[in-house]
């Protein structure tokens, strides 16, 4: 029997920089802290304005701005992606008990390995699947001792929970696809993110209060988000889902709750736990499974 073929570097090297988004949402849930106490839309739309610029500078920079020009199915895909994710997962957190609704929108790890199977050159293997759903039990370890159980929810809550699962179908279903459009250079993420911080603005003058950032702290943490987690993640998950090991990458997504904590206990926000442990063990042993003969 032949071994699998070992990915060339190239793929390799995609796969480590798409990591990078993982690694940079991590920071996400401190910086979020941080930014005190502007509502969701608002900060969503600062946010992607920073990041969508920055990618716009560094566009242009390399003479890509022509990059932006492309299909009408690229950009649906793309602001569908960013804004339909972040707009539903908000309205998903106004409904349903915050732990529980993550838990369940972080199901999209999980669809993206699955759904990669309907990608052209692809083979899903079990070890996949299995390392997958390791990644899962960890991350529902480590948000099952942050907050309420499922038993007692009502119907607002059933209603947060479908959103919440909107949403996991939404980012698999961004990522598959950008995948399938391989060919739109990771240039036209600056557009994708601004039209997102421009209809997250809308958002906010329909449905929010403007809270200014109280001091320059507080601005700090929201520069920080627009040029991180919110800003050069979706640049780097951008290449990496289009010329990585997609399937790896599924796996490894499992790790950004676990790295957000570990981020959160350093910084003296959060206490050590033992459902911290687990969850460690449970992700990296499904990320070692899911990478075996890659």
């Amino acid at each position: 029997m032949t071994r699998p073929a070992v990915p060339p570097r190239a793929n390799l090297t995609a796969t480590l920089i798409g990591f990078g988004a993982v690694v940079l949402w991590s920071a996400l849930a401190l910086l979020t802290a941080f930014s005190g106490e502007t509502p969701p839309f608002e900060l969503a739309a600062l946010t992607f304005a920073i990041g969508g610029s920055s990618g716009l500078v560094y566009a242009a920079a390399r003479g890509r701005l022509s990059a932006l020009a492309q299909p009408w199915p690229v950009w649906a895909v793309g602001i569908g992606g960013l804004f339909g994710y972040h707009a539903v997962y908000f309205a998903a957190l106004r409904r349903a008990p915050p732990a529980d609704a993550s838990l369940i929108a972080y199901l999209w790890p999980l669809l993206i390995v699955l759904f990669s199977a309907a990608l052209p050159g692809e083979r899903l293997l079990p070890r996949h699947v299995i390392g997958a759903g390791l990644g899962f039990a960890g991350a529902a370890t480590l948000f099952a001792s942050k907050g309420p159980s499922f038993a007692a929810a009502d119907g607002k809550a059933l209603a947060g929970y479908g959103l919440a699962l909107a949403c996991a179908f939404i980012w698999s279903g961004y990522s598959v696809l950008s995948r399938r459009l391989k060919s739109a250079p990771t240039e036209a993420v600056a557009g994708f993110c601004l039209a997102t911080a421009a209809l997250a603005a809308v958002c906010h003058a329909a449905f929010e209060t403007t809270v200014a950032p109280a001091n320059a702290g507080q601005w700090l943490a929201i520069l920080g988000l627009g040029l991180g987690p919110v800003g050069l993640a979706f640049y780097v998950w951008d290449y990496g889902v289009k010329h990585g090991d997609i399937r790896l990458l599924g796996v490894a997504a499992y790790a950004a709750p676990v790295l957000s904590t570990l981020v959160l206990v350093a910084a003296g926000v959060a206490p050590a736990t033992g459902a911290l442990a687990l969850a460690c063990a449970l992700i990296v042993g499904g990320a070692i499974l899911a990478s075996r003969g890659g």
